[in-house]
């Protein structure tokens, strides 16, 4: 029987695997994760990944969601130097089938075959089987998708939403849009809610002050996790407004993404972040900056909102792609 390869291509951590078919949904044989710029581009990544894992494996189809918009099989990546050919990588390894996805629409895949325990419900709300859903996912960018229901099943659709334009609504989100326009010209979502938008936060917040959390020693890329674990902890009192803040706009982004799509089959949020602050993201300042939508009020509270638990989301969402791409092939 042939298998599948999925591929979540991030900025930072690329993770490969190889899945047999399954039966639900499909079943890993093989995961790895590589360094993404350890290496010159995707085909020799993933040459290194199918040397130690799949050598001798017929790949009935790959699906490989990439970090940056996909057009006609292409996509130059937002924050890698990397041009993605779908017709390069079916050339270089003869897999007949492969589809290039934006990453958020890859893990939009997995939605519709999560199971009770990889989620955490922060919100009941009245689920509708045959309703719409949406994902949010901030994590190194800010990821998000519409989930139309299509002839009974739930599929994700490509977009950039998180570069869209940031709506700041509070005073205190107004000064942080003012101080960000002054520096960035021009503040979209993803500069305040990912990781890099955790650090502009506690950066306006402490106005140069050292940090007790943060400490001197402190990697860019280790300090989203720093500043969230003391706002947690309340160790720092400015740890603990950003957290807030980060918390509030967070609310109020994924309401909007679940106005925008009528996701009365859930508002699901996954990414590297939302796991390691659960306690804040069910706090009232998440739900009641996502449920404050004045006459929509009563249609916010009725929307279930589920954090992803699972491990590698977006990789098994391009899984159950790339089984769907293998049957399609084979139809």
């Amino acid at each position: 029987m042939g298998t599948l390869l999925a591929a979540d291509v991030g900025g930072t951590k690329t993770v490969c695997g190889l899945y047999a078919m399954g039966e639900r949904r499909p079943d890993p044989i093989a995961v790895e994760r590589f360094g993404t710029l350890d290496y010159d581009s995707l085909e020799a990544l993933l040459a290194a990944f199918i040397e130690r894992r799949a050598a001798g494996a017929t790949v009935d189809a790959a699906v490989l969601g990439v970090a940056g918009p996909v057009r006609d099989g292409v996509s130059d990546l937002t924050n890698v130097p990397w041009r993605v050919e779908a017709a390069a990588i079916i050339e270089r390894f003869a897999i007949s089938a492969v589809r290039l996805l934006n990453d958020l629409e890859a893990m939009g895949h997995v939605v519709s075959v999560l199971a009770d325990d990889e989620v955490t419900t922060l919100q009941p709300g009245q689920p509708a089987a045959d309703g719409n859903a949406a994902l949010i996912a901030p994590g190194t960018g800010l990821g998000e998708t519409l989930l139309h229901r299509v002839n009974g099943r739930l599929v994700p659709v490509a977009g950039e939403p998180g570069h869209t334009d940031f709506a700041a609504r509070t005073p205190q989100e107004i000064d942080l849009l003012r101080a960000l326009t002054a520096r960035l010209g021009r503040v979209s979502w993803e500069h305040v809610l990912s990781g890099p938008g955790l650090t502009h936060i506690h950066s306006w917040l402490h106005g140069g002050d050292p940090c007790p959390a943060a400490g001197d020693d402190t990697a860019a890329g280790d300090l989203p996790r720093r500043v969230t674990a003391a706002g947690l902890e309340r160790r720092c009192p400015r740890c603990v407004a950003t957290l807030d803040l980060f918390t509030g706009a967070f609310g109020a982004e994924a309401g909007n993404l679940g106005l925008r799509a009528l996701a009365t089959a859930g508002v699901y949020i996954g990414g590297g972040i939302a796991p390691h602050i659960l306690p804040a993201l069910a706090s009232p300042k998440f739900l009641n900056a996502f449920r404050g939508k004045g006459p929509m009020q009563g249609l916010m509270k009725s929307l279930p909102v589920r954090v992803i638990r699972v491990a590698n989301p977006a990789l098994l969402g391009a899984a159950v792609a790339a089984r769907d791409l293998a049957a399609s092939a084979a139809a």
